[in-house]
């Protein structure tokens, strides 16, 4: 079993929690990302009601989960994404939110939490800007060996940590710490990456944990298809079976949430289309055989 498939919940903000659980899992995911925010989980708000209310969510509907912190907002109401990690100020607030994470996906029983560096502010040192982000990650790393919890850091375009090599040798100067690994969203490799996407799949081997799939949706009014851009969707989703990667593959659609629905379920289509075509065929339950 592999490549299983999840939908981010970032794609159904106007639907309720539960609602969108039920949407997703009806469609045929597996899964879903949770991106710490509201509507669904405000990491600042009533955690133990909100926690309980998710995990009865998850479970009703038999969904896996993995925690995502991209929100635009969610520290700052005026400055998308900030403060993160590497920021001149206010980098204590990024590692909150990264441990509150870490002790949301534990109780949720989530196989991984995500998270990114963010983009490095102007006049500052890369071996400084290396100097914040370890140790800002580090008691975030802490804290989830802790509670038994895997980190995945996202290679994002323009951020500090940008590609895989820069994530990989984040993770060298850690030590290579066993729970620190790897989200790739498939829709940056092509423009973000050296090599190809299944090449790029490939040279994360297992140390990939967490699989984003966005920006391959076309004229969502009309054809809502994937796979139509520069990204070989076949080969990309063809890498991961080949790798044995064995965790969620989730369609992450924030700007879709208008027609989530419509969106999610053309969606899973096409992704099954391409596994049938490169021979591995979704089965009833949703994983890939």
């Amino acid at each position: 079993m592999s490549v299983r498939l999840g939908y981010g919940l970032n794609g159904f903000a106007g639907h309720r929690l539960s609602d969108a659980c039920s949407v997703i899992a009806s469609l045929g995911y597996e899964g879903v990302g949770l991106t710490l925010d509201q509507p669904h989980l405000d990491p600042f708000g009533d955690l133990p009601g909100q926690v309980a209310h998710a995990r009865r969510c998850l479970e009703a509907h038999d969904l896996a989960s993995v925690v995502e912190t991209g929100s635009r907002y969610v520290l700052d109401p005026w400055r998308k994404h900030e403060p993160t990690l590497v920021s001149d100020e206010g980098r204590e607030r990024r590692v909150d939110l990264l441990c509150r994470a870490v002790r949301i996906a534990h109780e949720l029983g989530s196989e991984a939490m995500s998270c990114w560096s963010g983009t490095a502010p102007a006049g500052v040192s890369d071996e400084r800007l290396w100097r914040r982000v370890v140790d800002g990650l580090g008691p975030v790393l802490d804290d989830a060996a802790d509670l038994g919890v895997t980190v995945c850091v996202e290679p994002e375009p323009g951020m500090f940590l940008a590609t895989l090599d820069d994530v990989l040798a984040f993770r060298e100067r850690l030590g290579r710490p066993e729970h620190l690994r790897v989200t790739l969203d498939l829709g940056h490799l092509v423009c973000n990456e050296p090599r190809t996407p299944a090449e790029t799949v490939r040279h994360a081997g297992p140390l990939l944990a967490n699989v984003q799939v966005d920006d391959m949706v076309r004229d969502v009014h009309e054809h809502l298809e994937l796979g139509t851009g520069d990204l070989d969707l076949d080969r990309a989703l063809g890498a991961l079976v080949d790798t044995g990667y064995a965790g969620l593959a989730c369609v992450e659609l924030p700007r879709h949430s208008h027609a989530a629905p419509a969106v999610a379920a053309s969606t899973i289509t096409a992704l099954q289309a391409s596994l049938d075509r490169i021979g591995h065929p979704v089965n009833a339950s949703g994983g890939v055989r």
